[in-house]
């Protein structure tokens, strides 16, 4: 049997440090499920692991891409269950860990049914239907998915002047990096392995004190800089990111520094309750206070062999 120890929760409840004492407990790998992670040119605002914590243990899919390439759930998925089937050929364990709920039911569930789809990659079809009309759509549509809208033009034509259903085909696409039409009447996807999760939970007020420290140390570790240095791309998909943003608009001369940051604090601390609304919705979850002894979770994980 080969089991996927899965670590999830909030954004800066430990889960770098709870995945590290495992992987060396079980002699496993990490798998980072960090949608942000991914992208080189993005450190500090994403809090990646040290060097120190990735010496500690072997991680995978951190730092690997660049903003520049057009990276999807849809890839990650493909790479990371590839990357596991790898791993499990000599190891019957791996953890993956991270905060991004919609590549966590990637790698656990597959597409079997439509995503969801990140604000970001939403606004940004948004915003260009509101610039360029319908066309765009049906332009990109015909593009993302010229199955779908060959069988939409021979059936249904009119839908084609609906921008809802338009804006959520190519969304979708978009979001995924797969065709809309393949997420139609598909089974569920098989996984050769069985999952553990467990989350990392603290009350409401202990998880806003630390987002807010863990923002101050990011702007002392230079986020700032970093965040000017990547101002030139700020169009691109992998940046509408907090901590990057509400910086942007402070370069803009928008607002102003200490705005900014308070606007990182409050932005940050509204995604984690976003998470929390997303990963409670899945009732196979263990869950543990942030402070549960290390020995207590591996008692539990040692229990589900």
């Amino acid at each position: 049997m080969k089991y996927l120890i899965t670590i999830i929760g909030p954004t800066a409840i430990g889960k770098t440090s709870l995945s590290i004492v495992l992987a060396n407990y079980f002699k496993c790998d990490i798998i980072s499920c960090d949608s942000r992670q991914f992208f080189k040119e993005m450190t500090i605002g994403t809090a990646v692991p040290s060097k120190l914590e990735r010496a500690a243990a072997n991680h995978h899919f951190i730092q690997n891409k660049s903003i520049l390439e057009n990276y999807t759930v849809g890839d990650f998925e493909k790479e990371a269950i590839a990357k596991l089937a790898e791993l499990f050929l000599t190891n019957d364990y791996a953890i993956l860990v991270g905060g991004s709920g919609l590549y966590v039911d990637a790698i656990l569930k597959g597409f079997d049914q439509f995503p969801e789809i990140e604000p970001a990659v939403r606004s940004d079809v948004n915003a260009k239907y509101e610039k360029l009309g319908i066309g765009y759509l049906q332009q990109k549509l015909e593009v993302l998915d010229p199955d779908y809208y060959k069988t939409i033009m021979e059936e249904n034509p009119q839908t084609l002047q609906n921008p809802q259903r338009m804006m959520r085909f190519v969304e979708v696409c978009a979001g995924s990096g797969k065709p809309y039409s393949s997420f139609l009447n598909q089974k569920q996807n098989s996984r050769q392995f069985t999952p553990i999760l467990i989350g990392l939970e603290a009350e409401r007020k202990i998880i806003y004190n630390r987002i807010n420290q863990r923002v101050d140390i990011m702007i002392n570790e230079g986020l700032l800089a970093e965040a000017k240095d990547l101002f030139a791309h700020k169009e691109l998909n992998a940046l509408q990111t907090v901590g990057y943003r509400e910086l942007f608009s402070y370069f803009n001369r928008e607002i102003s520094l200490d705005f900014a940051i308070e606007e990182i604090k409050k932005n940050t601390r509204r995604f984690s309750k976003r998470q929390l609304t997303w990963f409670k919705r899945n009732e196979n979850t263990k869950w543990f206070d942030f402070e549960t002894p290390y020995e207590k979770i591996i008692e539990y994980l040692n229990s589900k062999k």
